[in-house]
């Protein structure tokens, strides 16, 4: 070969490799092209790279192997139900699949809406899942809250509240603009969760195209599966288990915040870097632990790292998007919540101490009132508990390996005052579901009162059916007595001061817990509010105080509520329900009159339902025979009260006697048979002082 076809050989090698390497670049690029170019379902945009690096950690959760499972489970039944703990993913993922499956082209039958019970609980996954389907809040994810929506009319998928879901159905029974509806935390077993699951039931057989499913805890999937007959069910595996101690002491969980304190105070001096979660049974405990913790923790710091206790209460609106940040502190997060929900999305999380307890308020109908009763978890809450810590954890359970759990929760509609749910059901008649098929039917005795007290109230006709009293009562959400109370403001003139009380009752509570050390001085700011007329007023004159202060040319609220120990929130919050319901009043058409009702300092009720049996604050309930507690905020001291409602539907007793003999002469009659020289305020026999204790609020 010459030269010159050596180099021509050459020339047309380096010509074909070039080819090639320009063919192998041009096929990247247009790979890269189509990954950049990969387009979002929901909102036709380009993914952006949060999005993928967001993809990497969804696909490691426990629930992503079930993804095929799932959603050929959804396309062939019309129920699904799904166990897992808190710590599987499925409050993130599968709402996100469900959304995918009403987008598809098979299937376009409305978005997904998907309930939870805790207010914060709901904003923070739908933020969440916001930043996980690369989408905007409000936009194509959303949620609603009571007082608070933020939604449009492209939002696909949307987190929501059991009760606000609840009121939908008053007007959409049903839930039209829906194409699955998904339960989650299914096994609380809430009021508002079981009548969902009750009325969903018919809604299922008028609708075919309708999805429902079911999230729940493992271990409570039975009563479901019952109730819908042959549902499919994921159980989803969790993280392996933790280590597991037990306490050994002979009592059981009786000293158990002494034993927790001190749990977390070893865990802190000797064990490895990770925060605590203690479960305890009641705010009290917290408030407790929290001072405790707070004062030694600045003492027992190891390699300067700090042991800091942090309160989350649900009821108060406690939220975890500030704690979710790295922390060089070990946390230790106090919380007398039943479930696991609060701490989804925290993974810092090492060591749970359990006291195996929680608080439940007991409806009893027979007294009208609720008990504050203590009783031990269920397993399914001691196993869901135990799930925080994940599988390099420990979980210390403060009771014996041999104590007996019950197998579930109460259902709260059992232990509840159902007038509300009576009250619901008689409107989801006029709309259509004349039957809630419950998976725990309420108690004949409660029921039975709950349509005495509706029928007091004028909210039934004669055939007991809803009058139209009742069906006005129904728009509000409001308990029906404080309803009633409402629309009888307006014949007396009324509207703005019980506006003011509604609302102040509904929100919570607007007073703080202050330390020990400032407690004195909190009570005498507190005590400046104080009406001489009760605490109904006392929250009027609080309520007129913060919206003065709000109103001013300089706006102080903030300072002056730390000023007075008031939560700034709980006054917001009683602010826009008060706005809401005056929307509502407009809306009725219902006269809303100006303040006219003049309070008297001077006026005092002699009346009496309630006698004081031991100077300590214990009082003898006449009308029931019970020994109740005035709450320790409430500013009545001295004053006894008795509404004629409670009187004269006495029924005819020693009990009447006794309180229309303090009515007519301002003393009680001496009992029959007494001793000479007894004292008339002496403490009632033993027999009757061995009842259940309620808390007058």
């Amino acid at each position: 070969m010459t030269q010159r076809g050596c180099l021509v050989t050459e020339i047309e090698m380096e010509l074909s490799s070039d080819a090639e390497k320009l063919f192998e670049t041009n096929e990247a690029q247009d790979t890269a092209s189509e990954d950049i170019l990969e387009l979002n379902q929901f909102d036709g945009l380009p993914f952006s790279s949060r999005y993928y690096k967001l993809l990497r950690e969804r696909e490691t959760l426990p629930v992503w192997g079930a993804k095929c499972q799932f959603t050929d489970s959804l396309i062939k039944s019309q129920v699904v139900i799904v166990t897992g703990t808190a710590k599987t993913g499925q409050s993130t993922q599968i709402p996100q699949w469900c959304a995918e499956f009403c987008l598809s082209a098979q299937y376009q039958n409305g978005m997904v809406v998907c309930t939870q019970i805790h207010q914060q609980t709901t904003v923070e996954l739908a933020l969440r899942v916001a930043d996980e389907m690369d989408v905007n809040i409000g936009n194509e994810v959303g949620y609603r809250i009571p007082l608070q929506t933020c939604c449009s009319p492209d939002t696909v998928l949307r987190y929501c509240t059991d009760d606000v879901l609840l009121r939908e159905m008053m007007s959409d029974p049903l839930l039209e603009q829906c194409g699955v509806v998904i339960i989650d935390q299914a096994q609380e077993r809430t009021v508002s969760t079981d009548l969902l699951l009750g009325l969903l039931k018919d809604v299922l057989l008028a609708r075919p195209e309708l999805r429902l499913v079911v999230l729940c805890t493992p271990g409570s999937p039975e009563k479901f599966l019952r109730h819908y007959g042959n549902a499919p069910l994921i159980q989803l595996q969790g993280p392996e288990p933790c280590q597991l101690l037990y306490g050994s002491g002979r009592g059981g969980v009786k000293d158990y915040l002494c034993s927790a304190l001190r749990l977390a105070i070893q865990i802190h001096q000797n064990e490895m870097q990770g925060d605590i979660v203690m479960f305890l049974a009641t705010e009290q405990e917290i408030e407790c632990a929290h001072a405790i913790l707070r004062r030694e923790g600045t003492t027992l710091s190891v390699s300067d790292v700090e042991l800091v206790p942090v309160t989350l209460c649900p009821a108060q609106g406690d939220s975890l998007s500030f704690l979710l940040e790295e922390s060089k502190s070990r946390r230790v997060f106090l919380t007398c919540t039943p479930t696991d929900e609060l701490f989804w999305a925290l993974h810092t999380i090492r060591f749970v101490i359990d006291a195996g307890v929680q608080k439940r308020f007991v409806y009893n109908p027979r007294i009208r009132a609720n008990s504050i009763v203590i009783r031990p978890i269920s397993k399914s809450q001691a196993e869901s508990r135990k799930q925080l810590s994940g599988s390099m954890g420990k979980c210390f359970r403060l009771y014996q390996d041999d104590t007996s759990l019950p197998a579930e929760s109460v259902p709260h509609i059992l232990e509840s005052d159902i007038t509300s749910t009576v009250l619901f059901l008689k409107r989801m008649e006029i709309a259509g579901l004349s039957h809630c098929d419950f998976i725990d039917r309420p108690d004949p005795e409660g029921l039975m009162q709950a349509l005495e007290e509706l029928d007091y109230l004028a909210a039934l006709d004669d055939d007991g059916n809803l009058s139209e009293i009742g069906i006005i009562m129904s728009e509000f959400p409001l308990e029906p007595q404080m309803a009633k109370t409402l629309l009888a403001s307006c014949e007396f003139d009324c509207v703005s001061e019980v506006l003011t009380i509604a609302a102040m009752l509904t929100a919570p509570s607007c007073f703080l817990t202050a330390p020990v050390e400032m407690r004195e001085k909190a009570l005498f700011c507190h005590q400046r509010f104080q009406h001489a007329e009760g605490d109904h007023f006392t929250l009027i004159n609080i309520f007129n105080a913060y919206k003065c202060t709000q109103d001013g040319l300089f706006s102080r609220v903030e300072p002056w509520c730390e000023e007075n120990f008031l939560s700034l929130a709980a006054l917001q919050t009683a602010d826009m329900i008060r706005s809401e319901l005056t929307e509502i009043l407009k809306r009725l058409e219902l006269p809303i009159s100006l303040p006219a009702f003049r309070f008297s300092r001077e006026q005092q009720y002699t009346n009496t339902v309630a006698r004081d049996i031991d100077g300590l604050g214990n009082y003898f309930m006449l009308t029931h025979k019970h020994v109740a507690q005035l709450h320790p905020l409430s500013g009545y001291g001295f004053i006894q009260m008795a509404p004629q409602y409670f009187f004269y539907n006495l029924p005819p007793s020693e009990s009447k006697e006794l309180l229309q003999h303090i009515l007519d002469h301002g003393t009680a009659a001496p009992s029959k048979g007494k001793r000479k020289g007894q004292s008339t305020n002496s403490t009632p026999p033993i027999e009757e002082q061995t009842h259940e204790r309620c808390s007058i609020q």
